[in-house]
């Protein structure tokens, strides 16, 4: 039988875990079961939810429950607001509990469709394959005029950047029109290939009425871009997989966690982070998963975003969604970020860079001679007394 199954934590007295499942169980799926006809109960049997197992434990001197719930594939449609509703809709009301984790059936993950391209694909695009990515972020845009984007693209272009994503608040302006940032984009990053045989891809920020953004979608395509951008927890998951599956477009798409604290943030209720940036985001079908690191001023826990991590990358039926940890990143935490994460992951910084006391392409260079000296094996500050950049940077940051 198709299913996916939900994990919930609450608080709870000794013994209460059990009937406290059981509510759910039924409360989410036929309502009862006791009351009802011994022929409603073989009607209704295949549409029960099934408590599968329940827990203890305890935390600070509180005691909670762990219930793990299967919900038959039966009594939704294939669609993930669908499946929140029916595992989460009026549950998070309650205030006191938290989804921990969700676990699909194959036949059901055989309905969503990942990522068009995933890690391998990106890496193909980009021919990298044996370090993590190096992505940086525009900076101070609002108000600016397309100029002004031109300059920092090119000096992060020329610098070596394999990725530049524009930030999230950059809307729809007449300052920088959309379908302009992508033409000057691809202009800058072709005349940059060119001249240093470094590809850089450059995501552009697809904003506007949701009712109006598979067509916008299509005219990035259309018009050349390589990536684009998507805000996915403003506009909504079922958003991102239609413009995954549109058949017009054919970009990768990069999900920002914009908006994600707001389900997320808390201990006590809400959705995990390991869901809503790792399962959901790579079932609707992202290539990259943009989330804080531990590391940062807007620090998620280290077990957080080690989960976050799994998820984006645990074997299944979907390709591998890029991880890219996020938010206070500089080249003196290159080390930390590959011992914690590995290979397979993108080093995404905006102030680290362009916050360097010589400008933007100073701050590319120290980043890529951090991460030469990492997979090198050398320490940070023997391949500092060799560049300026990286020797400057780690006066500065660390």
């Amino acid at each position: 039988m198709s299913y996916i199954q939900a994990t919930y934590k609450f608080p709870t007295k000794v013994g209460g875990t059990e009937r406290k499942a059981e509510g759910i169980a039924l409360g989410m799926t036929v309502g009862s079961w006791t009351d009802l006809t011994e022929m409603d109960q073989q009607q209704l049997l295949r549409h029960k939810g099934r408590v599968v197992s329940v827990t203890e434990v305890e935390e600070d001197s509180n005691l909670f429950g762990i219930a793990i719930i299967e919900y038959p594939t039966v009594n939704f449609s294939p669609d993930l607001p669908a499946i929140l509703t029916t595992i989460f809709g009026k549950l998070s009301l309650d205030g006191q509990i938290r989804l921990q984790n969700i676990s699909f059936s194959s036949g059901l993950a055989e309905q969503f469709p990942g990522p068009r391209y995933g890690v391998k694909g990106i890496r193909d695009i980009l021919g990298v394959y044996d370090r993590p990515l190096l992505m940086s972020i525009f900076k101070g845009v609002i108000g600016r005029n397309q100029a002004y984007l031109n300059q920092q693209l090119e000096a992060q272009c020329y610098g070596g950047m394999d990725l530049v994503k524009e930030d999230e608040i950059l809307f729809e302006n007449e300052l920088t029109p959309f379908v302009t940032r992508i033409k000057e984009g691809n202009r800058i990053t072709k005349k940059a290939y060119e001249e240093t045989g470094h590809r850089t891809l450059y995501a552009v920020n697809l904003t506007g009425r949701s009712t109006d953004l598979l067509n916008k979608a299509r005219w990035a395509n259309e018009a050349g871009a390589d990536v684009l951008l998507f805000n996915v927890h403003a506009y909504g998951l079922d958003l991102l997989q239609a413009i995954r599956e549109d058949e017009e477009v054919h970009l990768p798409i990069m999900a920002h966690p914009a908006v994600a604290g707001a389900m997320s943030g808390s201990s006590t209720h809400g959705i995990d982070y390991s869901i809503s940036l790792g399962t959901f985001i790579r079932a609707a079908g992202a290539d990259f998963s943009l989330f804080p690191s531990p590391y940062g001023s807007v620090a998620l826990p280290f077990q957080d975003v080690q989960n976050i991590v799994s998820k984006l990358s645990e074997e299944n039926v979907w390709k591998p969604t890029f991880a890219v940890p996020s938010a206070g990143i500089h080249p003196g935490l290159v080390p930390t970020l590959v011992k914690d994460f590995g290979v397979d992951q993108i080093i995404n910084a905006g102030g680290g860079i362009h916050g360097h006391p010589q400008g933007a392409l100073a701050g590319v260079k120290s980043f890529k001679q951090a991460l030469h000296a990492t997979l090198a094996g050398e320490s940070l500050e023997n391949a500092a007394s060799k560049h300026r950049e990286l020797k400057e940077a780690l006066q500065l940051w660390g």
